[in-house]
C-alpha cells in the first residue's frame, strides 16, 4: 500500500502544473471569444467556426509530437541522456513539416468555409481572415509543444504551466491592440485575435526556449551537431508512435463537431444546452488528461530503469487516482448542476435541458478518466496503435451510430435529443475504457524481457 501511495504523490506533483496549464491554454480560447464577442456577434461567430477549423489541425501536430515525451522518459530512467538531443532535434524537424502541412491546409480554408450553407458573406470572410493570421502561429506552437515534451519527458511539468499562464497574460493586451486598433494598429475584430495568438505562440516558445538553454539541470542535454539533417529512420520512429495519437486526438475533435452539427436542427434551447453540457465536460477533463501526461512519464521513467514492477505500480495508481478524482469531479457537477447551467444562460428551458445533461456528462467522466489515463499509460509502454483502434471503434463505430439513433430517430426509443447523442459518448466511452484496461493489462502478462524490449525501441 505505502508503494501506491507514494506513486501517488509524484504522479500529482507531475499532474497538478499540468492541470494548470491546460486551464491556461483553454482560458486563451475563452478570453478569445469575449473579446471577439465586444465588436460583434459575426466576429463571435467568426472566432468560433475558425476554432473549430483550427484546432483538429493543430491538435494533429500536437498528437504527432506526443510521441516524444515517453521517448524523452525512458532515455532519462535508462540514464542515457546523451541520445535525448538528437530526439529533440529532430522533433524540431518533424514540426516544421507538421506545421507546412498545417499552413498549407489552412491557406485553402475559404474552400472548407464555403461547404457550410448559407453561411453569412461576412462571417465567411472574418473566419477565413482568422485562420489566415493564426496558421502563421503553428510553427511556434509546434516547437514551444517540442520543448514542452522534453521537460515533461525529463519529469519537469512546471515549465509548462508557467509560460502557458504566461502567454495567457500575454494574450489579453496583444488582443487589445489587434482587436481594437490601438498604438497604431489596425482594427481587425475577430481577426485580430487570430493575429494575437499566433503572435503569443512565438512568444511562448522563445521565452521556453531560453529557459531550456539556461537551465543548468538541462546543459547536458545538447545535439550531436547544431545543424544535423533528418534523420530519417528516427523521424519515422516518432511518426510510428505519434501518429495513432494525432488519429485518435484528430477523431476525439471531429467527433464532438459533428454532434453539434447534427443537434443544431433540433433548436436553439438543444443547442445551447449540449454545449454547456459540452464545455463543463470539457473543463472536468482537463484532470484525468493531465494524470494521462504524468503517467506517460512515469510508466517511460520507470521502464527505461529496467523496472517493468514499477511501470506496473505507476500504471494502476495513475488510474486509480483519476477514478477517484473523476468520482468528486462527478459529485460535484450533479449537485450543483443548476447553479452550473445558470452561470452560462439565464433562459429556464436552457437551464432544465442543461441541467438534465449535466447528469450525463457527470456520469461518463468514470469512463472517460478511465480511457484517457489508460491511453497515457500505453504511450509510456510505446504501445500507440492500439490507441488508435480503440477511440476509432469507441468514438466512431459505437459511439456516433448509437448516439444517432437514440437523439434524432425512433428506431429504439422515442426521439431523445441531444440526451440520446450523451448515451452515445457514455456508451462509447465505456467501450475504450474497458478496452485500455485489457490492453494494460495484457501488456503487463509478457515477459519482462519482451516489455523492456518493446519500450527500448
Amino acid at each position: 500500500m505505502q508503494k501506491y501511495l507514494a506513486e501517488a504523490r509524484v504522479l500529482l506533483a507531475l499532474a497538478i502544473p499540468v492541470i494548470l496549464a491546460q486551464v491556461a491554454q483553454t482560458s486563451m480560447g475563452v478570453v478569445d471569444t469575449i473579446m471577439a464577442g465586444s465588436v460583434s456577434a459575426t466576429d463571435m461567430a467568426a472566432v468560433a467556426v475558425g476554432t473549430s477549423i483550427w484546432l483538429p489541425a493543430i491538435l494533429f501536430g500536437h498528437g504527432l509530437l506526443l510521441s516524444l515525451t515517453p521517448i524523452i522518459a525512458h532515455l532519462n530512467g535508462a540514464g542515457r541522456r546523451d541520445k535525448i538531443g538528437h530526439q529533440v532535434q529532430q522533433g524540431f524537424w518533424l514540426a516544421s513539416g507538421v506545421s507546412v502541412l498545417i499552413i498549407a491546409v489552412l491557406y485553402q480554408c475559404d474552400h472548407l468555409i464555403g461547404l457550410m450553407h448559407n453561411i453569412d458573406p461576412e462571417l465567411k470572410e472574418k473566419a477565413v481572415g482568422y485562420l489566415h493570421a493564426i496558421m502563421w502561429g503553428a510553427p511556434g506552437y509546434l516547437y514551444f509543444q517540442v520543448l514542452r515534451d522534453q521537460c515533461e519527458g525529463l519529469s519537469k511539468t512546471k515549465p509548462g504551466m508557467v509560460f502557458g499562464f504566461i502567454g495567457l497574460l500575454v494574450n489579453i493586451p496583444v488582443n487589445y491592440i489587434f482587436i481594437y486598433g490601438k498604438f497604431g494598429a489596425p482594427a481587425l475584430g475577430g481577426v485580430g485575435c487570430g493575429v494575437a495568438t499566433g503572435t503569443v505562440y512565438w512568444v511562448m516558445f522563445f521565452m521556453m526556449r531560453f529557459y531550456v538553454r539556461r537551465n543548468y539541470t538541462m546543459r547536458d542535454i545538447v545535439a550531436p551537431s547544431r545543424f544535423a539533417k533528418p534523420d530519417w529512420p528516427t523521424l519515422r520512429r516518432l511518426i510510428q508512435l505519434g501518429m495513432p495519437i494525432a488519429l485518435a486526438l484528430f477523431f476525439e475533435v471531429t467527433l464532438f463537431a459533428i454532434v453539434a452539427l447534427l443537434v443544431s436542427p433540433l433548436g436553439i434551447v438543444a443547442v445551447a444546452s449540449h454545449q454547456i453540457a459540452l464545455n463543463v465536460g470539457s473543463l472536468m477533463f482537463v484532470i484525468p488528461l493531465s494524470l494521462g501526461v504524468a503517467a506517460t512519464i512515469r510508466v517511460g521513467s520507470r521502464l527505461g530503469e529496467s523496472s517493468v514492477e514499477g511501470a506496473k505500480v505507476a500504471a494502476y495508481t495513475s488510474i486509480m487516482t483519476g477514478i477517484l478524482m473523476a468520482c468528486c469531479t462527478s459529485l460535484t457537477a450533479i449537485i450543483f448542476r443548476e447553479h452550473i447551467a445558470s452561470l452560462y444562460n439565464d433562459n429556464m428551458e436552457v437551464v432544465t435541458l442543461a441541467s438534465h445533461l449535466l447528469i450525463f456528462a457527470a456520469l461518463f467522466q468514470i469512463s472517460d478518466a478511465v480511457q484517457v489515463i489508460g491511453s497515457g499509460v500505453l504511450r509510456g509502454y510505446k504501445d500507440t496503435r492500439s490507441i488508435f483502434y480503440i477511440t476509432f471503434v469507441a468514438y466512431w463505430v459505437l459511439g456516433l451510430p448509437v448516439g444517432y439513433v437514440l437523439g434524432l430517430t425512433d428506431l429504439l426509443v422515442p426521439q431523445m435529443g441531444p440526451s440520446g447523442f450523451w448515451c452515445g459518448f457514455i456508451l462509447g466511452l465505456t467501450f475504450a475504457a474497458v478496452m485500455m484496461t485489457f490492453r494494460m493489462r495484457w501488456l503487463q502478462k509478457q515477459p519482462s524481457f519482451t516489455i523492456l524490449q518493446k519500450a527500448g525501441r
